[in-house]
């Protein structure tokens, strides 16, 4: 049977079979890991925004990205529909933004970019924040089931970066400023 470390605050380990690990505290574990907050769009006829936090660089040569999204996510549909997508780099200054995309209350469809401004990628037409610290677009080239994710690899099309300014992060499930 495999089994794998479990840590106590003092540094003793403890085995527990693989597979014992409480959802909660992997949620507490990785929520103490500090991540950069991105707003992942599609555009055309599946025009959607989602915050995400599980998306980074994988490349540089050839320049890829990913974002894992969830399969019950609208977004999920969305990429997989299009192909395509933006992404925007979120600003320190851009917390409502970026709320706004994580609500699952919103309207859904082009109406939720109503309450914020963008622009659309002039390749992809995805919508991009304006104001953004950076942004991309991309092409899906892959995409691989992960429990109840899906990690999607994109081909990075294009990107630029805006004005010098403070990030937006996510740690221990609250917003903040760095910057």
């Amino acid at each position: 049977m495999s089994e794998q470390a479990h840590v106590a605050a003092g540094g003793v380990g403890t085995a527990e079979p693989a597979g014992a690990v409480d959802p909660k505290e992997l949620r507490s574990v990785m929520g103490r890991f500090a991540t950069g907050v991105v707003v992942v769009t599609t555009g055309g006829e599946h025009v959607h925004g989602m915050t995400a936090n599980a998306f980074g660089s994988v490349s540089l040569d050839p320049p890829l990205v990913h974002v894992c999204v969830a399969h019950s996510a609208v977004m999920h549909r969305a990429l997989t529909s299009t192909g395509r997508f933006g992404v925007s780099v979120a600003a320190a200054d851009q917390e409502p933004a970026v709320r706004h995309f994580a609500d699952r209350e919103r309207v859904l469809g082009a109406a939720q970019f109503d309450v914020v401004d963008w622009a659309p990628g002039p390749l992809t037409g995805a919508p991009l924040l304006t104001g953004a610290l950076a942004w991309l677009e991309c092409e899906v080239v892959t995409a691989h089931p992960a429990g109840d994710h899906t990690l999607f690899l994109g081909r990075v099309l294009g990107c630029g970066s805006g004005a010098e300014q403070g990030a937006l992060v996510f740690h221990q499930g609250r917003f903040q400023r760095v910057g």
